[in-house]
């Protein structure tokens, strides 16, 4: 009988499909690709049964020993508790959809089996991150993630655009990896473990006697570790990589980039989060990093023309969002909103991609148009996960939303709270624009006008993300012995109870911001450019992205190039030629001058030999005889 103790064979079946795909896979029917649904089918059967168990036995950790040295000893094992439980539930069903989409997207593309092959190792990857025990293994799946991700980011490499989009991903993420790293070490030199359940125990008795860990240690090892999510999740300021790349095939962007992926980041934190917990300052920055990024970027997806783009920024907004939550010391309330979300973006982005293909690869929203009654299942679909975004009763956004803003409140008060209500207000907008733009009105171009509906096989998954956007409201009421789905994900937390009059001005700021779209962009009673024209300037600096990028761009071409051309002088001059070669030269040219007396003649030597008896009778005699 399969249980939590089996819960690895989830990410070895889809590692197995990997090398399998990636190898001998070519002289498969169909490269092999078909291993790759297969195998996240059978993760997710798997699933059932682990799921199965912990509810009926409650949590544990299995570990071995991996590496042991004199008196280090580091372990590898999994941690299979209601939050990595319910991810794996998340990350297998979310995956085995876009790969039954992606079977019909990406049906005549030349490297097919490739594209399967590192869908099945990112499944992998991410199933081991969130059941990692320890800080080390989970680095190192966190790696092979950002790995995966650069890999389909780039799928089509011969485009220099999403090449450049695979770099710029990569690089950005490893800043915060690089902090990550130094944090997990830092932790560990100081507690002498790897092991999560040791640190945080760590974390908790902090100023007791016997304790290696200072309160100053535990903060400087929370932000560096926070590092890694600002990067991975995509938090201001090292957002400017997800935006872009949305260059990848559109798939990509609904598994990687809405709905697993870049929630690593916030998992991270939610698994070290009673270590967090014991540091105010790092959880501050939390909450900061966190309205920063859910506040700007809903401002972005405003003005973004690109439907994929729309939906990105839309993504980190609402990863500022479950950070906030974090920040504000509501575990239950972010997780919550990462699982409504995730099926909500996916859904969206899969849409976005049924557009696409309907209006024959077009994704600028102003070329669109009049596509209700032609994709009337891509409408219905993304009008759902529009409206439970926005947080629209009785959707189960609506009640997520309602738990951020509940926790906000009570965590860090008023202030954060009315902002986080703004960038609410703009969620629900942007929502409401991009449905209105892309489905009403008048086709505005050929494609839009002989656009079709996607085939069956892609509808499918929209559907069931479809129903589960609206069947998730369950999880905002009692659950196995919970009071709902927050308190099942964090026991040890206070559960977020239903308050009336939130919920009322949750849903009048949802239903303002629906209202300014249909005005603006359905009935037209406002015109779109009301704004622009007497805010260009701010429209501006949207229409650049707060100039970040340009900021960057301005960064590495006159620092870090300069730098880097200096130091590579530097290297080549002095490391190399008087360092290193120097010295070898040297010896050379000096046995090249000394090998000149070896001439192989007698007569030579003779000479020499004579001079050499001079010489010495000549010394001989000025300080033996003369003395």
């Amino acid at each position: 009988m399969l249980g939590m103790e089996q819960a690895w064979l989830q990410p070895a079946i889809c590692a197995v499909a990997f090398v399998v795909i990636a190898l001998p896979g070519r002289v498969l029917p169909r490269s092999g690709a078909w291993l790759g649904p297969l195998a996240i089918l059978s993760a997710f059967v798997i699933f059932w049964f682990v799921l199965s168990d912990l509810l009926k036995n409650g949590p544990a950790t299995f570990s071995f020993t991996w590496l042991e040295a004199g008196d280090v000893r580091i372990m590898w094992g999994m941690i299979l508790d209601n939050l990595s439980v319910s991810m794996l539930g998340l990350v297998s069903f979310v995956a085995l959809g876009v790969q039954v989409y992606s079977w019909a997207y990406m049906s005549g593309e030349p490297r097919f089996g490739w594209y399967f092959a590192v869908h099945s190792l990112f499944a992998a990857s991410m199933m081991v991150l969130v059941l990692a025990d320890n800080l080390l293994f989970m680095y190192i799946a966190w790696e092979l993630v950002g790995l995966c991700s650069y890999l389909l980011i780039g799928f089509y490499y011969e485009r220099r655009s999403a090449a450049e989009a695979a770099k710029k991903a990569f690089v950005t993420t490893r800043i915060g990896d690089v902090g990550m790293l130094i944090g997990i070490l830092l932790l560990y030199k100081t507690v002498g473990t790897f092991d999560i359940s040791g640190i945080i125990h760590a974390a908790q008795h902090v100023g007791e006697p016997g304790n290696p860990l200072s309160s100053v240690m535990l903060t400087v090892s929370m932000l560096l570790i926070f590092a890694g999510a600002v990067g991975k999740s995509a938090q201001f300021p090292l957002h400017v990589w997800l935006p872009d790349a949305m260059e990848g095939p559109t798939p990509v962007s609904a598994l990687i980039h809405a709905a697993t992926m870049v929630v690593a980041g916030v998992y991270l934190v939610a698994r070290m989060f009673p270590a967090f917990e014991m540091a105010p300052t790092a959880m501050t920055v939390v909450a900061v990093i966190g309205l920063i990024t859910a506040l700007l970027m809903s401002f972005l997806a405003v003005v973004m023309t690109d439907i994929k783009r729309v939906l990105a920024y839309s993504t980190v907004s609402h990863l500022g969002f479950m950070m906030l939550a974090l920040g504000s010391f509501g575990v239950g309330a972010a997780i919550f909103h990462l699982f409504t979300h995730a099926f909500a973006k996916a859904m969206l982005f899969l849409s976005a991609g049924s557009v696409s293909h309907g209006v024959h690869g077009k994704l600028d929203m102003r070329e669109m148009g009049g596509l209700r009654s032609k994709m009337p299942v891509t409408f219905a679909c993304m009008a759902i996960g529009a409206l439970s975004l926005a947080g629209l009763f009785p959707l189960s956004g609506f009640f997520s939303k309602d738990a951020v803003l509940g926790t906000v409140l009570a965590g860090r008060g008023p202030v954060f709270f009315i902002l986080t209500l703004v960038a609410a207000f703009f969620s629900a907008f942007y929502m409401a624009r991009l449905v209105l733009v892309v489905f009403t009105g008048q086709p505005r171009s050929h494609e839009a006008e002989h656009a079709h509906e996607s085939p069956v096989l892609m509808l499918i998954p929209l559907v069931a993300l479809a129903l589960l956007t609206i069947g998730a409201t369950v999880l905002a009421f009692p659950i196995a012995g919970h009071a709902n789905f927050g308190q099942f994900i964090y026991p040890a937390g206070e559960a977020e109870h239903f308050q009336l009059w939130l919920a009322g001005l949750s849903t009048v700021t949802a239903g303002a911001g629906l209202l300014m779209g249909w005005l603006i962009y359905g009935t037209h009673a406002i015109s779109p450019s009301f704004f622009r024209d007497r805010f260009p300037a701010v429209q501006r600096v949207l229409e650049h992205k707060y100039y970040i990028d340009d900021f960057y761009q301005w960064v590495i071409d006159h620092i870090v190039l300069g730098v880097g051309g200096f130091v590579a002088l530097f290297d080549r001059i002095v490391i190399n030629d008087v360092g290193i070669n120097g010295p070898g030269r040297s010896v050379v040219q000096t046995g090249n001058k000394l090998r000149l007396h070896v001439t192989g003649q007698l007569p030579n030597y003779a000479m020499v030999m004579v001079l050499g008896a001079i010489v010495i009778g000549v010394i001989w005699w000025l300080f033996a005889v003369r003395a």
